[in-house]
């Protein structure tokens, strides 16, 4: 393949000392290989890892019903990318290219020694990463999405997909050339678009989440008859943190993730302000490598698998799922996030995915490449997204409701949009109408000091305004404050305690609920700090509370 990390490629591919490979060897199992032999196929999940003592394996992707080859490993080489530490689907083909000797090692051996081994951790852990963005930047995939710009449903699985590190073909009806006689390959018609072929040959037609990450393998299956020592719900900065921790402490940790991690800070472009990247690092990088950490402490992370309800009327606690199946643990970290608050528009469900868009990534720059957008918001992430855009829009409008940015963005921020050309600041101004046909085509906004409208032909506007808690699902079992954020610690009153039904004589630690052995961190928490930092350090902070809470039961 054609290499775009040329200069790290001795870190994608390294070759292994005697030394590391006598290490490995002592936990995996020798064997011989046949010249042609498929050590492990496209598609497969939960792939063995592969070193090559003799000989050599040969690693090929599927290009246009043929083949093309990645990468050949010799002797002290190994196999993978990510898909190892997780139930993802292997990407590519691995097969013998002559005669030879390998070692074998199974997954649960090669997690013990990414945990317990430094030296060989940081080699595969960093080659593991390099060759999956590598694969990623060549569009290394068998997975096709054919879609449509007009569609909704296209747009999110787009999203899903490309914040999940997962490549993919599109394909689009209005513009590609070939794509009627893909439709009629996979007989399917224009109208059931978005569709998507998995590497298994398996059609969806408009599927749901939870259907596409259970073909991608992101999503693992259950075993209900056990008991988990913490479920964690939501995969943003706070609910990765406690994940990391939890897991690296010898917890057994499940993560529920809806989407996709890294939460709302997952679809920003660009994070400058975290402690430790000078020169910034996008939301889908922090949380990728969030991710990839808590799997190699053991953390079992289920992608499209968002809990709609918990039981915390018996324990252990219950939490239920939307496919119906219901997860048992001693304790819960609600890690749920908030969402963009939507404003009252006749026009706006309607529009949502057809103009409407509520995160700003490189997906949705290639669609408003060269067009004038629109940005709602004050915050930090509105100024992100309007450094962002800038770069591909000509022109960025951003609209406040107040007199200016100074009161919820960080000046740095303010600093790069005021010295953007391209970018204009609309204080005092709201959105009034959405206008189009089957998509946005026109947006008017009225200044509040003079009542002046303007219709401009926009058809890209990001909404990045306030934020409401995803604590819906928790259907009354936590307190709520009067904005329905989770109160935690000194915030619980003893009236609103006995209400609940504390039964312990102390009163809930900093981040519990007011449920013993229920956590609350991060933006769904009530007074929390709406920043990354803070986020990871309630959710690292949180699981010192769930080693006492554990000491309780």
């Amino acid at each position: 393949m054609t290499d775009p990390y040329l200069g790290r490629r001795d870190q994608m591919f390294p070759r292994l000392s005697p030394l590391q490979l006598g290490r490995i060897a002592a936990i995996g199992e020798r064997r011989s290989i046949h010249s042609g032999e498929v050590l492990f196929e496209l598609g497969e999940q939960h792939a063995r890892f592969f070193v090559v003592i003799e000989g050599a394996v040969e690693i090929v992707r599927p290009v246009d019903g043929g083949e093309e080859q990645v990468t050949v490993h010799g002797p002290g080489e190994f196999t993978g990318e990510i898909n190892m530490l997780s139930a993802r689907r292997t990407l590519v083909r691995g097969r013998a290219l002559g005669d030879g000797s390998i070692v074998v090692v199974d997954r649960e051996h090669l997690s013990a020694l990414v945990q317990r081994d430094f030296e060989l951790s940081e080699i595969l852990m960093r080659a593991f990463i390099l060759r999956r963005v590598a694969l990623i930047a060549q569009g290394a995939s068998s997975l096709i999405l054919i879609g449509s710009r007009h569609s909704a449903g296209t747009l999110h699985i787009r999203e899903f997909l490309s914040r999940n590190a997962q490549p993919f073909t599109y394909q689009e009806v209005e513009s590609d050339p070939d794509v009627q006689a893909l439709l009629d390959r996979f007989h399917v018609g224009v109208d059931e678009v978005p569709v998507v072929v998995c590497q298994s040959g398996q059609v969806l037609r408009n599927p749901s989440i939870e259907t596409l990450a259970s073909c991608l393998g992101l999503s693992p299956e259950f075993d209900a008859t056990t008991t988990k020592d913490v479920v964690i719900v939501g995969a943003g900065p706070a609910g990765l943190a406690a994940a990391v921790y939890a897991a690296s402490e010898g917890l057994d940790v499940l993560v529920l993730e809806a989407t996709a991690p890294g939460g709302q800070a997952g679809s920003s472009s660009r994070i400058e302000n975290y402690l430790g990247f000078p020169t910034g690092i996008s939301g889908q990088d922090l949380a990728g490598r969030a991710l990839m950490q808590s799997e190699k402490f053991g953390a079992e992370v289920a992608i499209g698998r968002g809990a709609v309800g918990l039981d915390c009327g018996s324990r252990p606690y219950q939490v239920r799922l939307a496919s119906g199946e219901v997860v048992r643990t001693r304790t819960v970290v609600i890690a749920s996030g908030a969402r963009y608050r939507k404003p009252v528009l006749p026009e706006l469900s309607r529009f949502e995915g057809a103009g409407v868009m509520y995160s700003a990534t490189h997906v949705e720059a290639q669609l408003c490449k060269g067009e004038e957008i629109a940005i709602v918001g004050g915050g930090n992430s509105a100024g992100q997204a309007a450094v962002f855009l800038s770069q591909s829009s000509i022109g960025v409008n951003v609209l406040v409701r107040g007199a200016g940015l100074a009161e919820s963005m960080s000046r740095y921020l303010i600093q790069r949009i005021e010295d953007s050309a391209n970018v204009v600041l609309r204080a005092r101004t709201q959105i009034d109408a959405l206008e189009g046909s089957d998509r946005l085509e026109r947006v008017r906004w009225r200044r509040l000091d003079t009542g002046a409208s303007e219709t401009r032909p926009i058809r890209h506007l990001f909404m990045m305004t306030g934020a409401d808690p995803n604590t819906a699902w928790l259907g009354g079992c936590v307190m709520l404050d009067d904005k329905h954020f989770v109160k935690t610690g000194a915030d619980l009153h003893p009236d609103e305690l006995d209400k609940a039904g504390w039964p312990l004589a102390r009163r809930p630690e900093l981040l519990e609920t007011s449920r013993p052995g229920v956590f609350a961190v991060g933006d769904a928490r009530s007074g929390s700090v709406k920043r990354v930092a803070s986020a990871v350090g309630e959710g690292s902070v949180c699981v010192q509370l769930i080693h006492r809470a554990l000491r309780e039961l």
